[in-house]
């Protein structure tokens, strides 16, 4: 990629799908995206669960925490990726929008979230070979 695309990964609590999401984009994009996760009503910290799926594949976002949507965040992206959000989050114009219809882990036991880490990290993949593509 020529310039770097910023991501913003956002969800209603930035407490599981938008922290995966994160951490994956930062990790397939080495330097080559630019990452942000954020929530329209952010949780008091991450879902256990996740941070527990996540160290499996060698991910640690145990140091990560849920952060509010500002309007900076949104304006600075190139692509928005919302996940269970529905109303919730607003809509940018101009903006590169995905909506990915994923599962909440919220409440889920290991498998489901493990199940849920799976197909986010294959859409991250998916997304950052896009955005390559697209501007080389």
């Amino acid at each position: 990629m020529n310039q770097q695309a910023t991501i913003l990964f956002l969800c209603v609590h930035n407490a599981g799908r938008s922290q995966m999401a994160a951490a994956f984009a930062r990790q397939i994009g080495a330097g080559r995206v630019q990452v942000i996760s954020a929530g329209s009503s952010p949780s008091e910290r991450l879902n256990p669960a996740v941070v527990s799926a996540m160290a499996e594949v060698d991910l640690d976002i145990s140091n990560e925490s849920p952060k509010e949507l500002t309007n900076e965040m949104a304006l600075d992206a190139d692509v928005i990726v919302t996940m269970g959000c529905g109303d919730a989050c607003p809509v940018y114009p101009a903006k590169r929008y995905e909506d990915w219809d994923l599962a909440d882990p919220a409440g889920q036991d290991i498998d489901v979230v493990r199940t849920i880490r799976d197909q986010i990290e294959q859409r991250v993949r998916t997304l950052i070979s896009q955005l390559e593509a697209a501007s080389s």
